[in-house]
């Protein structure tokens, strides 16, 4: 089957990536610009001149950088897989008298050990390089992925000839080709090692996109197959009490969706007295439509679940005499209209009242569909998301962890709990890290194996 002859009417630049650079346009990386006698640049207006060459050197440096960032992540989350202890302590497996109270092999725990053992190396490289753990368990992965699949991308990568978006994008695209598919890997280094270095990220997106398309041995449907099954939806928070709501989903679903809110977008602009934008009518008719599904989900009595989301109001704010902010569950600031409102009318709401000037919880509402039990509505009030370093999962979703464990004389009680979602819970548990309260001051920290200490961070909202 040829692949190519429709992509080449599709897309004639995929032959020839650097026609889209002149040669005045391409710039020598790595080269130190000349020194320029400032005087005598003010005087002939070629001071730009001189910038622009000092910031073409800054940002082949700046390149460098970033490149051995990577692949010092990598490095030291390779290094905790192949020698886990510093992590999570000697092997028990190695103890002729061993026997694991669950079962499982040596291999199985090794392996879980070494698994351990990467999650909390990263954990602390995030605290330490000031990025989440999710940005430092990519950049290792790219970083692996670029060395074992697209060498010559790694070598530009690593010499900054290439930006640190096209060889995420090289590195996110190769990862998806099949394991054992050598030809494939070389035949995508191959194809994109020049491009990479001269396209803008935005272009080098889709020519990857198109490659790795050209390059892969197995059919799309056998692909979508699988695709199909990671289908999914994430919310972002947004500034000014907005957020996004993120479909993936397949291609024509989306399409569908996209063209009918469209066109009713259209029709609804084009009667009289309608003041809405385009883009503010396809926004209320997509929130619309899934309004009215759970509507008819709840009146066919297919749906009857509520969902349980705390709203923190001050009570004078409640009352209309103040303007103090009201806090969203899993959000944080929401604005007056909306908080009054759902404190009023809406039965899913936990409602929890707080005194105007020292902030304390006066009343919480228990009228709920789900109620959690009085402990952790308090813990959700105070600490709002997890206790790990830098985790933002809301306290709802998370374990109530005891600080000093039940089985040790750990009591429950709000001085000796606090949220922790499954995989902080996991690193607490079975690695070196370390959370413990100072019994004078009631703060709470983090140390790591390597004796880096890390406050827990205020409540964000």
């Amino acid at each position: 089957m040829n692949l190519s002859s429709p992509l080449d009417e599709l897309d004639p630049w995929i032959d020839d990536p650097d026609g889209f650079l002149s040669e005045a346009e391409a710039l020598e990386l790595g080269i130190e610009p000349p020194e320029f006698d400032v005087a005598e640049l003010d005087a002939s207006g070629e001071s730009h001149t001189a910038a622009m060459h000092e910031l073409e050197g800054i940002n082949a440096r700046a390149r460098v950088l970033v490149a051995d960032e990577y692949a010092g992540i990598a490095n030291v989350l390779k290094d905790a897989a192949a020698c886990p202890d510093p992590w999570v302590g000697p092997d028990p497996t190695l103890d002729p008298a061993w026997l694991d109270p669950q079962g499982r092999s040596a291999a199985a725990v090794r392996a879980e050990r070494r698994n351990i053992a990467v999650r909390a190396a990263a954990l602390e490289l995030s605290v330490r390089l000031g990025m989440s753990e999710n940005a430092v368990r990519t950049r290792a992965a790219h970083a692996d992925t670029l060395r074992e699949r697209c060498p010559k991308i790694w070598e530009a990568f690593r010499s900054g000839r290439i930006v640190a978006q096209n060889a995420a994008t090289a590195a996110a695209q190769a990862a998806t080709l099949p394991a054992r598919a050598k030809d494939a890997w070389a035949k995508f280094d191959e194809q994109l090692a020049g491009s990479a270095q001269t396209l803008a990220p935005g272009k080098f997106r889709v020519r990857a996109r198109v490659v790795r398309e050209l390059v892969h041995p197995e059919h799309i449907d056998e692909r979508h197959k699988r695709a199909n099954d990671e289908r999914n939806v994430w919310f972002q928070r947004e500034a000014d009490g907005m957020a996004s709501y993120t479909v993936f989903t397949t291609a024509d679903q989306v399409i569908a969706l996209e063209r009918y809110a469209d066109a009713l977008a259209r029709h609804l602009r084009a009667q009289e007295g309608e003041e809405r934008t385009l883009a503010q009518l396809r926004a209320d008719i997509v929130v619309d439509l899934t309004a009215r599904g759970m509507s008819h989900a709840a009146e066919s009595g297919t749906w009857r679940a509520r969902a349980s989301v705390a709203i923190t109001v001050p009570v004078l704010t409640l009352l209309g005499q103040d303007d103090e902010p009201a806090t969203l569950d899993g959000y944080g600031p929401i604005d007056t209209e909306t908080a009054r409102r759902l404190a009023g009318d809406a039965t899913s709401w936990v409602r929890i009242l707080t005194h105007p000037v020292t902030g304390t919880v006066l009343d919480v509402d228990r009228t709920t569909y789900r109620v959690p039990n009085a402990l952790r509505r308090w813990l959700g009030v105070r600490d709002q998301v997890c206790t790990g370093p830098g985790c933002m999962r809301s306290a709802r979703d998370c374990d109530i962890d005891h600080l000093l464990d039940w089985q040790y004389g750990g009591k429950t009680a709000d001085t000796n709990t606090g949220p922790l979602c499954e995989p902080h819970h996991v690193i607490k548990t079975k690695s070196k890290w370390v959370l413990y309260r100072d019994e004078i001051t009631g703060a709470r920290s983090w140390v790591s194996p390597t004796s880096l200490t890390v406050p827990v961070e205020p409540p964000p909202f």
